[in-house]
């Protein structure tokens, strides 16, 4: 059986604590820390001047209080932005925040983060990992950051930048692997495979697992439901509101 990695926890907190605050904010990373979570699962794309923040959605809409294409902003206009009243007033006045502000705070806090690089339709992947990647590098120890993505070429990239798997552990995100997601795998030398937890087959954990893959499953709020993926072994839940699972780890029977 494969050693548990002792830097990964049961449970990452998705986009921050999204339970109890706007998604993807420091305010979110803030509650996940008071909460008692070492680890956050972020989003990063770009602005339109290259300026790299949080941020899931390819628009300001769902999460603002205004409309349009996240790349029509830059950063000037994107920080009058209020993107915490949508979801509670106690946070209106929230701001989007860069990536240096967001890893800034990480490193205050001492916490760790599964970096997604978000490619929203139309943009260019090479560009933000270039922009991106670098910046985490520097900013936080191997031990604390795990980047994936669902766009292959954002990951070439990223592993063009730095080949060695022990200095960046990248996570290959899909809804479903492919048939070939082992030989894709091993040719980016992957640490991780994050799956969507409801398609997930105890099949296919096996084969992850015996191929010397973690194993990351997205979003899950059921502790019970989400039973079996422990049982078949899973190694880590990213959930909304990861308190939930406390009484139901592997851990705790």
């Amino acid at each position: 059986m494969m050693l548990r990695d002792s830097t990964l926890p049961y449970t990452v907190a998705h986009r921050g604590l999204s339970a109890h605050a706007p998604e993807n904010t420091l305010a979110a990373v803030r509650a996940a820390h008071r909460s008692g979570c070492q680890w956050v699962e972020l989003d990063v794309q770009l602005l339109g001047d290259g300026t790299p923040v949080i941020w899931h959605d390819a628009g300001v809409r769902r999460c603002s209080n205004r409309r349009g294409k996240l790349f029509k902003f830059d950063r000037e206009t994107a920080k009058t932005l209020d993107v915490g009243a949508w979801f509670h007033p106690r946070f209106a006045g929230e701001r989007i925040a860069t990536l240096a502000e967001m890893l800034g705070l990480l490193n205050e806090l001492g916490m760790s983060v599964n970096l997604e690089l978000k490619v929203n339709r139309g943009r260019d992947p090479k560009i933000l990992t270039d922009t991106a990647l670098p910046m985490a590098l520097e900013a936080l120890p191997a031990s604390r950051l795990i980047v994936s993505s669902f766009n292959r070429q954002a990951l070439e990239s990223a592993r063009r930048l730095e080949s060695d798997g022990r200095r960046l552990r990248l996570g290959l995100l899909y809804d479903q692997p492919p048939k070939e997601w082992r030989a894709i795998a091993e040719r980016l030398n992957a640490y991780s495979l994050h799956l969507d937890w409801r398609r997930l087959k105890e099949k296919r954990v096996q084969e992850i697992k015996q191929a010397g893959y973690r194993l990351l499953c997205y979003t899950a709020n059921d502790p019970i439901a989400f039973t079996p993926c422990w049982q078949w072994g899973a190694d880590a839940v990213i959930s909304d509101d990861p308190g939930l699972f406390t009484h139901y780890l592997p851990s705790t029977g």
